[in-house]
C-alpha cells in the first residue's frame, strides 16, 4: 500500500510530537484542529499522517496498522494513544471502558472557580443535532452521570488554569461541566466563552495520562508539553 509523501517539514513535525513508542503503542501530542481519525470532512487525520510517517521512517512496503482506542475532540490538544497491534487495541479499548486509564486535562478558563477544588457530579444529556451536551435533571431518561475533579493551579492576567481529573467519559464532559460551574474554557464559544481563539481551537489540553501497558504490564506515565500559545503562565507550568 502506498501512503502520501510527507514533506520534510511534515515529517519533522510528526517526529517531534512522539511522546512514547514501542512495538505495541504510539503515543503522540495532537495539535488543535487535527482530527484523530477520518470523518465526513475528508480532512487529513492524525492516524493517517502517522501511518505515512511510519511507512517512510521504517521503509515499510505493506500496510501500517494503527488502531484508535480513544479520541480527542478536534479543537482539543494533547496526549493521544494509537495502537500498533490489534492485541494492544483490544486491550486498551477494554481499559478505557473500565476506567483503568487515568487522564488529566488542563483547562484555561475565563473565570476563576468559587472553590479552588472540588468534585463535579452532573447529569448530562447529548443533543446530537447540535453536537452539544447539557446539564439536566436526574429524571431525564437519556441523561448520563458525569464526574470530574478539578483543582485551581494559577492565573494569568486574564485567565485561570484548572487541572481536571476525568472520572467518566461523557460527550464534551469537561467543556459542559466547567461551563455549568461558571468557568467556560477560553475560546469555547459553544459553551459560553465570549470570543474565539485565533486558531479556532479551545484551551483544553490532555496534559497527563497514566496506565499499565496493555502488553508489557509496566506502568506508563506520559506528560504532554503545554501549547506554545498559552501565554502568561508562570514558568513552572510551561514544561
Amino acid at each position: 500500500m502506498e501512503y502520501r509523501q510527507l514533506s520534510h517539514e511534515e515529517y519533522s513535525d510528526l517526529e517531534s510530537r512522539i511522546l512514547f513508542e514501542d512495538n505495541h503503542l504510539l503515543i503522540v501530542c495532537k495539535k488543535v484542529g487535527e482530527i484523530t481519525q477520518g470523518d465526513k470532512t475528508g480532512d487529513e487525520c492524525l492516524a493517517d499522517n502517522y501511518k505515512a510517517f511510519i511507512a517512510e521512517r521504517d521503509n515499510k512496503p505493506g500496510k501500517v496498522y494503527l488502531g484508535i482506542p480513544h479520541r480527542l475532540d478536534r479543537p482539543v490538544s494533547g496526549i493521544c494513544i494509537l495502537a500498533k497491534t490489534s492485541k494492544a487495541l483490544e486491550r486498551l479499548g477494554a481499559m478505557f471502558r473500565n476506567g483503568e486509564v487515568h487522564k488529566t486535562y488542563w483547562a484555561l478558563c475565563c473565570n476563576k472557580p468559587a472553590q479552588e477544588s472540588g468534585l463535579l457530579e452532573d447529569m448530562l444529556v447529548r443533543n446530537e443535532k447540535q453536537n452539544k451536551s447539557y446539564v439536566t435533571t436526574s429524571g431525564n431518561a437519556d441523561a448520563k452521570l458525569a464526574k470530574l475533579r478539578y483543582r485551581y493551579l494559577c492565573s494569568t492576567e486574564r485567565y485561570h488554569l484548572l487541572e481536571v481529573d476525568l472520572l467518566t467519559g461523557r460527550h464534551h464532559q469537561i467543556r459542559c461541566q466547567l461551563s455549568h460551574m461558571g468557568c467556560p474554557i477560553k475560546g469555547d464559544l459553544k459553551y459560553g466563552a465570549p470570543r474565539s481563539n485565533p486558531d479556532a481551537g479551545i484551551c483544553l489540553h490532555a496534559r497527563h495520562i497514566r496506565f499499565v501497558h496493555p502488553v508489557k504490564k509496566t506502568e506508563l506515565d506520559i506528560l504532554a508539553p503545554v501549547p506554545r500559545n498559552w501565554k502568561g503562565l508562570p514558568e513552572q507550568f510551561l514544561h
